[in-house]
């Protein structure tokens, strides 16, 4: 298990790097100068030059990319332009609001998705499988921005549920029912997508489970049927269940770029958008670089699951 392990991290340097190489070459190529959108309306030729010099944007592009990664190598992510304080302690401060987002949200489609596709495997063209497969082909036919706002609209407007925005409550809370209490609306819009996938994929996976000889003598041998759903059946269909949620990963990963500007939830998400929207180039790259690095690192986890599941896929 090591071995495959040791694996695995190196085959994952050469994705970062590349990922590393997409999101600079992408942000070079952003109209505009950063210099100037630094210094507004004390940008003359000569300040401009000047800050592009101490920046290090007058040099060619692979030389930049070298510095940057460089420094990022030792720990040194730069700093901030327009928030004036180290990019890697305002990534990480961000970065843990959008893990509890996330997690929230694959924790729930991740439960409910299997519970749903189990259910409507077991109950093949049945009520509930085709309850279930209604409800599931609604929720991957709306984005989760659209269901974000209309759950708004209902549930903190109307109803008044719940509140319309943020992490906690601007007087008083701050303890984890007050975080909980915001965090329903937006992990339950950014999980209806991810839901219905999980749940179409592992009805797929049950189906194919549900064929085969062990689950037949299973239930020649008199096994309880519950038994043989949820324990043999669905311990043999997690092999396949499995990678479908680590792509997951990566999808409210990035769904939580929207549902936290909706919902103005204070991660990650809200603040690359507004390090592009101020051009400040090192607070994007390193926030991107931050949240990829983690959905490999997660991806490599699913994998060792796998292979804890299955010892073929070491092979």
């Amino acid at each position: 298990m090591g071995a495959y392990i040791l694996k695995r991290l190196i085959s994952a340097v050469p994705v970062v790097l590349g990922i590393t190489v997409i999101v600079f070459v992408i942000m070079s190529l952003i109209p505009g100068d950063p210099a100037t959108a630094i210094l507004g309306s004390y940008a003359t030729p000569e300040n401009v030059a000047k800050l592009n010099r101490d920046l290090g944007l007058d040099r060619s592009l692979p030389e930049q990319y070298f510095i940057w990664i460089g420094n990022m190598a030792t720990g040194e992510f730069g700093r901030s332009y327009s928030l004036n304080r180290p990019v890697l302690d305002e990534v990480m401060e961000r970065f843990g609001a959008t893990l509890i987002l996330a997690g929230t949200a694959l924790v729930l489609c991740s439960v409910l998705g299997i519970v749903a596709g189990v259910i409507s495997a077991a109950r093949q063209y049945g009520l509930a499988d085709k309850a279930i497969t209604f409800a599931v082909l609604i929720g991957i036919s709306i984005p989760s921005f659209f269901l974000g706002m209309m759950m708004i609209l209902l549930f903190a407007v109307d109803l008044r549920w719940f509140p319309v925005s943020g992490m906690y409550l601007p007087y008083g809370g701050g303890d984890l029912q007050d975080l909980l209490w915001h965090l329903a609306m937006p992990a339950a819009a950014l999980a209806v997508v991810a839901t219905g996938v999980v749940a179409r994929l592992s009805r797929s996976a049950m189906l194919e489970v549900l064929r085969l000889d062990f689950i037949r003598t299973a239930r020649a041998k008199g096994v309880g049927e519950r038994r043989v759903i949820w324990g043999h059946a669905l311990r043999a269909a997690m092999v396949s269940i499995i990678p479908v949620i680590g792509v997951q990963a990566g999808f409210v990963l990035s769904g939580a770029v929207y549902i936290e500007i909706v919902f103005q939830w204070h991660g990650i998400g809200e603040m690359l958008v507004n390090a592009i929207l101020k051009r400040d180039i090192l607070l994007v790259q390193g926030g991107v670089v931050v949240v990829a690095t983690c959905y490999v690192l997660f991806n490599l986890v699913v994998d060792v699951c796998q292979s804890l599941l299955d010892p073929r896929v070491k092979a």
